[in-house]
């Protein structure tokens, strides 16, 4: 479980995060939502170490992050990034190898092993091991970041963004592979997302920022019945935003 109290951070003389409290459980799918501004991403980059706060906790399963000894647990923390962020110039295989080549216990054989096993995972055939990122389709770049992130079998997952860019029937795809990493290795999975559809299928616990606060959490089945005059406004938002996605795929203006 990650537990979070308290976190606070200001930019500038701006309070971007004004004290907020969560936790997140193992096994579960749990959604950042908010709308532009609120702080999300301040706050994921917050509790995986980036940023640190200027006042609050965070900590892993009762472990603070920034204590002696967090090498050991950031390396457990995979991240699939809003743009995926492969390098351009190292193949789909090197790419998601690197996270292993950081490690000192593991050899090239199975190093090669984790890559295909990752790859199995999230539905991609090992011939796009010699690829390059440039030759795949956005949907598939998605998800050889997210074989990347989960090639060394991490406890914490954190994506940002991950439907961003995304058809719709990719989008629900990258949701259904999220959700089913998370089942299956009882991994503790943080989201932030702004897609209507993932926050109603996968978001088995939900934090709405609203200017920098916690301004409501609960589950996708109360989301869209919760009396909070912010995230209504944000969930019709979210909601108008993909009725045009789902016209522009019919339309075929994407692909995955």
């Amino acid at each position: 479980m990650i537990a979070f109290s308290n976190v606070a951070k200001t930019f500038s003389g701006t309070d971007i995060l004004k004290g907020v409290d969560g936790h997140f459980e193992a096994g579960k799918v749990s959604l950042i939502i908010g709308s532009s501004g609120a702080g999300k991403s301040v706050l994921i980059k917050c509790l995986v170490g980036l940023i640190q706060p200027d006042q609050g906790h965070v900590t892993y399963d009762g472990k603070a992050l920034l204590d002696a000894g967090s090498v050991a647990l950031r390396q457990q923390i995979g991240m699939l990034f809003q743009s995926s962020a492969l390098f351009d110039s190292q193949t789909v295989f090197e790419n998601i190898r690197f996270p292993l080549d950081r490690l000192d216990n593991i050899g090239s054989g199975e190093k090669r092993d984790h890559v295909y096993a990752a790859l199995e995972q999230v539905g991609l055939p090992l011939e796009v091991c010699d690829k390059m990122p440039s030759d795949l389709s956005g949907g598939m770049q998605k998800r050889v970041g997210l074989a990347r992130a989960i090639v060394s079998s991490p406890k914490y997952l954190f994506c940002d963004e991950p439907n961003s860019g995304l058809d719709p029937k990719s989008a629900r795809h990258i949701d259904e592979l999220i959700q089913k990493v998370t089942r299956a290795h009882h991994i503790t999975t943080v989201v932030v997302t702004h897609d209507l559809s993932s926050i109603v299928s996968i978001g088995d616990a939900i934090l709405f920022l609203n200017e920098g606060r916690k301004a409501w959490e609960g589950t996708s089945s109360s989301v869209l019945e919760a009396q909070v005059p912010s995230l209504h406004k944000f969930v019709m938002s979210s909601e108008l935003v993909r009725m045009i996605k789902d016209a522009q795929g019919a339309a075929g203006f994407n692909k995955d």
